[in-house]
């Protein structure tokens, strides 16, 4: 497998950063891995399709394929909803 940059695509970007991840671990156990994963990449993907959508809300919901209410929901959860 090659060396990825983050300039390269998401999927590379995800793959190098869990490369990271675990090498600082170095012996130290991983635990709830998925949900840290989900925690870090939302804030910021939700930051970034809000002011893509100039904060349109019904816009972000469609950009990201989910429903308004949950769009809602996931913008008080990160106190994005300002």
């Amino acid at each position: 497998m090659s060396d990825h940059q983050c300039g390269s695509p998401l999927n590379g970007c995800v793959r190098k950063a869990l490369d990271n991840y675990f090498n600082d671990l170095g012996d130290h156990p991983a635990g709830e891995l998925y949900q840290l994963i989900l925690s870090e990449m939302e804030q910021p993907l939700l930051e970034k399709v809000m002011q893509e959508a100039r904060g349109n809300q019904t816009r972000a919901a469609e950009i990201l394929g989910i429903n308004r209410g949950t769009l809602r929901k996931k913008l008080v959860q990160y106190s994005l909803d300002k």
